[in-house]
């Protein structure tokens, strides 16, 4: 039986709907496509007449439905806190439970449920990249040569790494007495596509002098398995996680991708007392580094003359968890930065995991707002915490033809450190 909730545990939450339209406002895809199906309250509707057996899950339902990016903005503006995302995800459970799993979700499910096969595929993609990819002319990223399934030729991909992350560092590094001990769960876009991001994090955490532990049989957190709506491969990841994440004793388990850490910290919540314990010791890497006075050490580092313009990108899998301020902490003292608050930094980027493969051009409109912003408040650099959203801001400033770079805040942080 699925530890995971089903829609009928969610009918008192789908209840609260008041269809006040507060949502209509905060809703990315409904901003993109001004349709009713794509909002909050119209997929609370679906997901009531779903339950209430009223309506079947024909194709325009499972269209709307599909329409989600998860992001939660509509939850955070909702006067009663409908929980429209895990709503939507419940049903997309439904929807596999009845239905099976979508070709897509069949590759997600076979591939993030067997973390041997992922090495495989990146180490072979990351082989053939010269073959199958072309870079970005003046922009970071690589270009399919040739079409390939559910991937368009013009969207700005990451290299993928032929050394998983992983594999390059032990799994122990120890630090100072007395300092905290921490399991960094990398996840996947770390570990196969942006190396540098997890060593800044080892860089970061040696500078403070805390010992840790990068478990070498973490898979990936299940979060695209949400979307899918793959049930038994979110159930089987967090089974793994559990067990890499609780071999030795830690403090704390760290991340460094806002998508790990609702993941880990809210979704494995859910499906059981071990979990909710691994749960409570999770926490981004920027709250960690404040909860331990990192910004003080920064704040007596002299400030550089020549300062490079960074905003801040919010991904939405922390703010919807109360992580805004930590980071832009963190931002503001460093050194060499001058930092600039951009118009919609909490707004979402497009991503939505899944669904920029799925629906790219919606994704793409959704972007191109975000690269607007970036663009005019001026800064060279936009600042993120999350992979994902490091390579969805990449896309939409390169096809809005800007000179901005994405980037994480640890690898800003890093090259303030003192050697």
């Amino acid at each position: 039986m699925s530890k995971l909730k089903n829609l009928e545990d969610y009918r008192e939450e789908i209840n609260q709907c008041v269809k006040c339209g507060a949502c209509r406002a905060h809703c990315p895809v409904f901003g993109a496509e001004k349709h009713e199906g794509r909002v909050a309250r119209g997929k609370v509707a679906l997901a009531r007449a779903v339950l209430d057996n009223e309506i079947g899950l024909e194709a325009k339902v499972l269209e709307d439905l599909s329409q989600c990016l998860l992001c939660g903005s509509c939850c955070a503006q909702c006067p009663n806190k409908v929980p429209t995302e895990e709503i939507v995800a419940a049903a997309r459970r439904r929807i596999a439970e009845e239905k099976g799993l979508s070709s897509f979700g069949k590759g997600v499910a076979a591939v993030l449920g067997r973390p041997k096969l992922m090495d495989l595929l990146a180490k072979t993609g990351g082989a053939f990249s010269p073959l199958l990819f072309k870079k970005v002319p003046e922009n970071s990223g690589l270009r399919l040569r040739f079409p390939a399934p559910y991937i368009t030729a013009d969207r700005t991909l990451p290299p993928v790494v032929t050394k998983p992350f992983r594999e390059r560092v032990p799994e122990v590094i120890e630090g100072q007495p007395g300092m905290p001990t921490v399991a960094f769960f990398t996840g996947c876009g770390i570990n196969y596509m942006y190396p540098a991001i997890g060593e800044a994090f080892l860089k970061v955490l040696k500078f403070l002098g805390v010992t840790v532990i990068i478990p070498k049989d973490q898979a990936c957190c299940g979060l695209p398995a949400v979307s899918a709506g793959a049930t038994e491969t979110v159930e089987e990841l967090a089974a793994l996680n559990l067990a890499a994440l609780t071999r030795r004793p830690v403090d704390y388990v760290v991340t460094a991708c806002a998508s790990c850490n609702v993941g880990i910290g809210k979704i494995y919540a859910d499906l059981g007392d071990d979990y909710r314990a691994l749960a409570a010791k999770t926490m981004d890497i920027f709250v960690f580094l404040v909860k331990h006075g990192l910004p003080e050490k920064l704040a007596a580092l002299p400030k550089a003359a020549n300062r490079t313009k960074v905003t801040y990108h919010d991904p939405c899998h922390l703010r919807t968890r109360g992580i805004t301020q930590e980071p832009r902490q963190i931002l503001k003292a460093l050194p060499q930065v001058e930092f600039v608050e951009m118009v919609g930094a909490g707004t979402c980027c497009g991503l939505g995991g899944t669904y920029s493969v799925h629906h790219y051009d919606i994704s793409k409109r959704i972007g191109a707002k975000k690269a607007a912003n970036i663009a005019a408040c001026g800064a060279e650099l936009v600042a993120t915490d999350c992979p994902g959203c490091i390579m969805q801001l990449q896309d939409s400033i390169n096809h809005a033809g800007g000179k901005a770079q994405a980037v994480h805040l640890l690898e800003l942080l890093v090259a303030a450190l003192p050697e």
